[in-house]
């Protein structure tokens, strides 16, 4: 169940880094509100995980799941650049995040 909260909680961090990014500064009401309940709610669910999983792998997973997963809605979302060393920077992020599961014993 940890991982399952982990993981909800990476996609929460998404959410509230695309809804940080429309709230404009907190400067637009319903996407800063957005933003400050899913960001609640990830920071829930990360403590939930930690129960069980190693403050190391649980803490870099979730920003790990953030960080790719922002990347990606920048690109699909917003028109950010797509190249070759961001796609492969993003990569190695996520091969990172495969290793520390593989290797956490959880």
């Amino acid at each position: 169940m940890s991982w399952i909260f982990l993981f909800i909680a990476g996609l929460l961090e998404v959410a509230w880094a695309a809804g940080l990014k429309a709230s404009d500064g907190f400067t637009r009401l319903w996407p800063s509100v957005f933003t400050l309940v899913t960001a609640a709610g990830s920071f829930v669910l990360l403590a939930l995980a930690m129960r069980q999983l190693p403050l190391g792998t649980a803490y870099a997973i979730w920003t790990g799941i953030g960080a790719v997963g922002a990347f990606i809605v920048g690109i699909v979302v917003l028109g950010e650049a797509l190249t070759l060393a961001r796609v492969a920077s993003a990569a190695l992020i996520v091969i990172g995040l495969i290793g520390l599961k593989l290797s956490s014993g959880h």
